[in-house]
């Protein structure tokens, strides 16, 4: 099957286009049938090797696809089923097959087709998470997003509004007519506008850009607020000092979640946002615009045609 690999850690020119031998599943495992794989900034992370992981390796995590094969044990799948997942950094997302373990899937959801539920798993259970898992947002509170109209920023407008709390995001002025048609209340233009002179009290802020962003976010929660990052280190006693409570997010892989958000879904009550669909020999393509940080929702690699 055709896959893409790295042998060492680098540029996007280490990305190899290249044939490896297809899996099995073992007891608890299905393998897919891959159609499309999404393009996360964690993707180019670890391809410039800030995670320690076995080489050579397969890249990519995000995958929607057809059941192809199960394993003994698995019995909440079966082949020709039309799934969306997120693996374990490593497993290999950007295949023609791969093999996961079947509490990381679900069934994609009914209403759009494989491309946009390749785009969900990672970005949309990072956003659910922070806000959800994590910070517990509720009805009538007040959130602010750094990075909106990036890939776990548009999940997190939409997941956000979907509550009902009142969704503020920072972006750039030519995403602000964007943002807001998805549900932001209101957009603070980063290049042009200090947040913390614009907005205070709040009950959480999710950042997903760290460095001063991150760092001047304390001050613009209420006491009892929570910071919820994506990127950066939680500072020993800095929550306790502002009298908020932070916690950095480590995505966890969560089959039942991804079947919530996909019910969401088809009920019209969010969408994911696919603005680039490249095939998956141009994988290094793919990650040169997800580096740049400055893509509006997701890329998405195109594996095969949609069997429909």
């Amino acid at each position: 099957m055709k896959a893409i690999r790295i042998h060492d850690f680098g540029e996007p020119d280490v990305l190899k286009y290249e044939d490896i031998p297809e899996s099995q599943p073992g007891p608890g495992e299905v393998r897919i049938r891959a159609i499309a794989a999404g393009v996360n900034p964690i993707d180019w992370k670890i391809r410039r090797g800030y995670m320690e992981l076995p080489l050579p390796m397969t890249m990519g995590s995000d995958v929607a696809g057809v059941v192809d094969a199960i394993g003994q044990g698995v019995d909440s799948f079966q082949p020709e089923d039309e799934v969306f997942g997120k693996a374990s950094a490593g497993q290999g997302g950007y295949a023609e097959y791969i093999v996961v373990n079947s509490t990381q899937i679900a069934q994609k959801p009914k209403s759009i087709g494989f491309i946009e539920s390749a785009a969900i798993p990672t970005a949309g259970l990072a956003a659910w998470q922070s806000l959800f898992d994590i910070a517990g947002l509720e009805k009538g509170q007040s959130v602010l997003i750094h990075g909106a109209s990036g890939g776990v920023g548009t999940f997190a407008v939409q997941f956000a509004k979907w509550k009902g709390a009142y969704v503020i995001g920072t972006a750039s002025s030519k995403n602000a007519e964007f943002l807001k048609s998805i549900g932001c209340d209101e957009v603070i233009d980063y290049r042009n506008q200090q947040f913390e002179e614009i907005v205070s009290n709040l009950d959480v802020v999710l950042d997903t850009i760290g460095g001063d962003t991150f760092e001047r976010s304390w001050g613009v929660l209420k006491p009892g607020g929570f910071l919820v990052t994506t990127v950066a280190s939680i500072p020993e006693g800095t929550p306790q000092k502002h009298g908020v409570r932070a916690e950095r997010l480590i995505t966890q892989a969560d089959g039942k979640e991804l079947a919530q958000i996909a019910a969401i879904i088809d009920e019209r009550k969010i969408k994911p946002i696919v603005t680039t669909v490249l095939p998956l020999a141009d994988a290094q393509k793919a990650h040169e615009m997800s580096e740049s940080g400055h893509t509006r929702g997701k890329i998405v690699l195109r594996i095969a045609e949609d069997p429909k």
